[in-house]
């Protein structure tokens, strides 16, 4: 084997040990869990969760439990979700979504 396809190999074999370190070192991170939470609830339908609904005054209007896949607006005035086939879309209230 030439010299240079040995360098080259090792630069290489280098590169990849590096990549992998940065993918290890990710996937340990909060940020990387929530990513790859993330990930997982948009390929498997979503995660089992309830989620709650409260009006302005503070009372419970709805509560929702099952496996939902959860998608909020960037203003925050909106969360819709899909519920055993119907969708859901709620608008201008509090909602605490909690994972089971």
């Amino acid at each position: 084997m030439r010299r240079s396809t040995k360098i080259g190999l090792g630069v290489l074999f280098a590169v990849i040990l590096i990549i992998a370190g940065a993918v290890y070192w990710y996937v340990n991170t909060a940020s990387g869990e929530r990513a790859i939470k993330n990930f997982k609830s948009n390929n498997s339908g979503g995660l089992e969760r309830t989620v709650r609904v409260y009006g302005n005054n503070g009372q419970l209007i709805k509560e929702y439990q099952g496996k939902l896949d959860i998608q909020d607006t960037q203003y925050g005035n909106k969360v819709l979700f899909d519920l055993n086939g119907k969708r859901v879309v709620i608008y201008n209230a509090t909602v605490i979504t909690e994972e089971k």
